[in-house]
């Protein structure tokens, strides 16, 4: 799926590489924040009755970035 237009996404780029490290590893950053917000905000809609611990929480995003296999050998033996 294309929600960009060619010119927009070249334009991107190309202002990406004028930008020196600093910048881009905060691009860098915040789009992985707002990654992991809507996916956790993707987990709480699919679980509108469920208030989820923080634990909780971490292992359902373990979960859907990494698959469950990852997730439980990750938080296996860890307790909420």
């Amino acid at each position: 799926m294309r929600d960009t237009s060619p010119k927009a996404n070249a334009r991107y780029f190309e202002l990406l590489r004028q930008a020196g490290p600093q910048r881009r590893l905060a691009i860098c950053v915040g789009l992985s924040r707002a990654t992991r917000e809507l996916a956790i905000a993707g987990i709480r809609h699919s679980h509108p009755n469920h208030v989820f611990s923080d634990h909780e929480l971490r292992q359902k995003l373990a979960e859907r970035l990494y698959g469950a296999k990852v997730a439980r050998r990750v938080f296996a033996g860890r307790s909420a």
